[in-house]
Parts: structure tokens; sequence; C-alpha cells
């Protein structure tokens, strides 16, 4: 593996700066524009050659320093102006007597000219949201109180301690109110779970009044707290004081005895919670407030002593899931080949119910074994956004990551799914590859220190999980691994899928970072698709140590790379 260089000149930091703040935006939009994922593709594969030259000019700088006394004048500094526009970092006459390096240079040039151009069309701005992004969040499924399932599977357990929750008589420290968060990883069920509890009819006689509110990523006091106070009164609010808001819903709670669902909750911000949580006060004591949320952070940010985490569902609750929606008023034992098939496909939904409820809403039309192998044998990121909530469910836990976590959790695709890894080993492996630079605040913080705060984010947002055979490692659900492989797009890939045949119509040439499992005589024929893959970083050996590798990859593979 190789560390990536650091930019010294202070203009070229600002024009990374401008350059990611760009790549923000195309993050965003590429969610809705497929063009947009394409130009990001582009834009990231020539970022990464901009860096192997900065590494090339930085190694030679240094071979000839150590080998020849003071550097030639072309290299005694770390040459600027390399591309004109946003990448003027070195010029290319600094280095007229290299012809290899002066062809790459001109060729990236071009290509920077060329991306420059479809930035326009394709109105990328810096740090601003485009408009196809907003449409992109708003179509995320919103939720709503009432049932939307049949019947639930898997969830008799955490209903029971739910409605525990719900009838006990507990006061919070503070309030008459007690928060009581649901915290799960997206399409886990926790919706579905305080849907439950919410509509039981033990709860119904208990409380005086309910409201159930959808937050989403948009923490806007004044438009929850109107919300709240339309669902309880059942009159529109058409005040537009915040203060007058305020006062009026706590009048309206006035002594009652109330239960409140705040749906989807991402805010961080404790001043906003604090603000909101004040109207609350006018409630009677035994009030609750169910708060659904996929961060563990949100949850403490509340005040709550403990949350309740929701994990997957059995395998066999799973298959009830995708069979109520499959088959529907089908019997099931008259179609014994696609039960057959449809277990299979249960075995990829990892326990998530919405991934069982979406792709068995595919398959009810569907009566022939080969409709059924399709969606068997498809990954589920090649479904559109029409026929899967999964993927709108599972982006927006993306999209909500910092710049910095999105590229650490894009490295990810480069593991198998199922793989167990401890926390200082992926610490390490971010490192490696130059995907943790501190900010100016932190500037004095040991990289390893700041790692493992990332890492412990991510696990907060429940992209990783412990894993059960052993807590000392984690672990991605598939579909978070998916997902990880999707936001990668051609920079990751794993051997094992390209052996497989799941990845055939994979541009090796754009790889950066690559796995593969080892056994325990490994030939040279395994490797053959890495000879395409000439800007590989990452070469990751994964499985049981202590196994053969063939010479051939050591000295005749591996010089070939950039790894």
């Amino acid at each position: 593996m190789k560390s990536r260089s650091t930019l010294s000149s202070r203009s070229g930091e600002k024009i990374l700066v401008k350059i990611h703040a760009v790549l923000d935006d195309a993050e965003e939009k590429q969610l809705a524009n497929r063009l947009v994922k394409i130009w990001l593709t582009e834009l990231r594969d020539l970022a990464y050659d901009v860096e192997d030259i900065l590494d090339e000019f930085a190694t030679e700088a240094l071979r000839r320093k150590l080998m020849a006394g003071p550097p030639q004048p072309s290299m005694s500094k770390v040459p600027k102006n390399l591309i004109p526009g946003c990448f003027s970092i070195y010029n290319p006459r600094t280095v007229k007597n290299n012809v290899t390096m002066g062809k790459k240079i001109g060729e990236i040039t071009r290509r920077l000219q060329e991306i420059a151009m479809q930035r326009s069309d394709l109105d990328l701005r810096e740090g601003i949201e485009g408009q196809s992004t907003k449409r992109w969040r708003s179509s995320c499924s919103s939720s709503t109180c009432l049932p939307n399932e049949p019947q639930v599977y898997g969830r008799e357990k955490d209903k029971r301690k739910m409605l525990e929750l719900m009838l006990r008589e507990s006061q919070s420290d503070d309030s008459n109110v007690q928060i009581i968060p649901i915290v799960g990883m997206g399409g886990v069920g926790k919706t579905t779970l305080a849907r439950l509890v919410y509509n039981d009819e033990s709860v119904v006689t208990h409380f005086d009044l309910k409201a159930w509110v959808f937050v989403s990523d948009e923490f806007d006091v004044m438009r929850i707290t109107k919300s709240i106070l339309e669902s309880i009164t059942f009159q529109p609010c058409d005040l537009k004081d915040w203060t007058l808001v305020q006062v009026r819903l706590y009048e309206a709670l006035g002594g009652k005895k109330f239960l409140l669902v705040l749906d989807d909750v991402w805010n961080k911000n404790y001043g906003d919670w604090d603000a909101l949580r004040s109207t609350f006060r006018g409630g009677a004591p035994g009030s609750k407030v169910i708060l659904t949320t996929r961060n563990t952070n949100v949850a403490l940010m509340t005040g709550t002593k403990g949350y309740h985490s929701l994990e997957i569902i059995s395998e066999d609750d799973c298959w009830s899931v995708f069979a109520q929606h499959a088959f529907e008023n089908k019997n099931i034992s008259a179609y014994p080949i696609l039960e057959i098939i449809g277990r299979k496909i249960v075995k990829k939904c990892g326990g998530l119910p919405l991934a069982a409820r979406t792709l068995g809403g595919l398959l009810p039309t569907k009566t022939r074994e080969d409709e059924w192998q399709a969606i068997l044998n498809s990954a589920i990121w090649n479904l559109s956004d029409d026929e899967s909530d999964i993927l709108p469910v599972l982006r927006l836990s993306y999209y909500h990551l910092p710049s910095d976590l999105k590229r650490c959790f894009a490295y990810c695709g480069v593991f198998p799914k199922g793989y167990e890894f401890e926390e200082y080993e992926l610490v390490l492996l971010w490192m490696a590859e130059g995907l943790i630079v501190p900010p100016q605040e932190k500037i004095n913080m040991h990289m390893e220190d700041l790692g493992s705060e990332y890492f412990r984010e991510l696990l907060s947002r429940s992209i990783f999980q412990v894993s059960v055979s052993n807590k000392s490692r984690f672990v991605m659900h598939d579909l978070i691994n998916d997902l990880a492989q999707w936001v990668a797009g051609e920079t990751c890939f794993r051997l094992e899928d390209e052996l497989e045949g799941y990845q055939q119509s994979r541009v090796f040439k754009k790889a950066r970072h690559s796995s593969y499992i080892h056994h325990n005589f490994d030939n040279i024929q395994k490797f053959t698709a890495f000879y395409e893959a000439k800007g590989l970083r990452t070469f990751l050996p994964l499985g049981y140590q202590g196994c053969w590798l063939t010479y051939n990859v050591m000295f005749d593979l591996l010089p070939k790379l950039n790894a």
C-alpha cells in the first residue's frame, strides 16, 4: 500500500478545498442523476492519478537528494502549476526533461478540461445543494401511525418490552416526560415497532393524547412543534411566532398524559432538542416520547439513561415477511420450486424486514421459476428506486455522513460480505491510504486516536455492528456492504466476486483498492485480473495466516502495480 502525499502549497490546499466542495455537491446529486455518478467516477479517477504523479515527484526528489547531493533546480521544490485551472499545483515546464512525466501531465490536463466542461452542463456548484437531491430526499418514504402490514413477524419480545415501558408510571429526573429511543440500522423495523406500540389497545386507553410526527433529516423545531399541535388539536396552526406556538402547545398538553412519536430523528444539536422538549413539560406525569433513530449519539443527546436497541429478525421470521408479500393469497405448498428459490432470496435479506418486504413485493405477479431466479441472481443495487424502498433508506445513511467519513466508508467496500475486522486493523488501513486528515482544531491529535473517533462514529450510526461470534470484532450487514460497494464503484473490487462472475463488466484500470481470500496455495492464475489494475494501491489478503503465495505475485505482479 502507498500513503498519499501531502500537498505543501497553500494555493494547492485552497484548490483542493474547492474541489471537495464540488465533490460534496456531486456526492448528493449522484443519488438522483446517473450522469452525475458517471462524472463523479471520472473525477475521482483523475484525482487518484494526480496524487500518483505528486508521489512520483516527491519520490524522485527524495531519490536525487539521497543519491546526488543538492537536487537539480527543477526538483529542488515540489513543482507548482501541474495543471491549469482548478488543479494548478505544478508547472509541466519544470519537468520538461522527463518525457514520460510530461505525457502524463498533458493527458491529465486534457481530462481535467473535459471534466470542467461537463461540470457546467451538470450544474455542479461549490457547497450548494441541488434541487435534484432535494427531490430525492423528499421521495424517501415518510412514516405514518397507520398500520401498513397485515401481520408483523419477529417483534413480539420487542413489543412486550416497549409496552412495559409505556405503561410504567416512571418519570425522568427533570420533567414529567420519559424519553424512550429506539435505535437500529435502516430497514430493521424501528418505525414498525413504534407503530405496533402506538396502536396497541392498552396504549390507546392509557394516554389522554397521542401524536405522531415524521422528523427525518430536517430538524425544524417550528415545523415539528406545529405538527404536534395540529395532531392533538385536529386543527391547522397558522401562527408564525415561535413563542406563541410554544405556548399554545404547552397549554394543549397541560395536565394531560400524552404519547408522542418522533420518527426518524437525525439531528444531534442539543439546543434544538432542548427547545422542543421545553414544550413537553406541560404534560402530566407518565407522559412518554418514543424517538426512533439510527444514531446512538442522537439517543444519548436526549438525556435518557438508555435506549432500546433493535436487532435483525431471525431467518424464519424473515421468510414469513417475504412469503406474506411474495405469495399473497396463494398456497405456498403449490409452488415447491418457488419456495426453494424464495428461501435463498431470504438469505440475502440478512434479517432486515424491509429487504424481505421489498423483494417479496416484486414477486406476487410472477409465477415462473426464471423470474424468481432473476431476483435471486441480481444484486439488490440493480433494482431501481421505484422498485425498492431499501435503496433510499440505506442511501440516506450514506448521505448523512460527513465527507471524511464518506471516504472511509467507501473504502470498506473492499471487504467481502461477512468479513469480521478489528477496530485497530481498519484504522491502520485508513491511515495507510491517507484517509485520516486531522482538521485544524485537531492538528496535534494522534492519527490513531482520530481514526478511532471515525470508527466509533460509524459504529454509532449502525454502519458497523459488533460481531455475534466475537465481541472484539465488527462486521457490516450484507446490505450495508452492498452500499459501500455501490459508493466505491470502480475504485474497489474483491477478487472472489470476479472469480464467481459477479462483476465481469468491471473496468480494472480504475481500481485502486482490492482484496482476496488467500488459501493454502494460491497460484498466479488466480491473480490474472490484477494485471489490468495498474493504479492499484491496496492489495489486501484476507483469511487465515500462514498460507503460501506464489513467488510470481511478489516478483512479477506487485512491481507492476502502485501498491
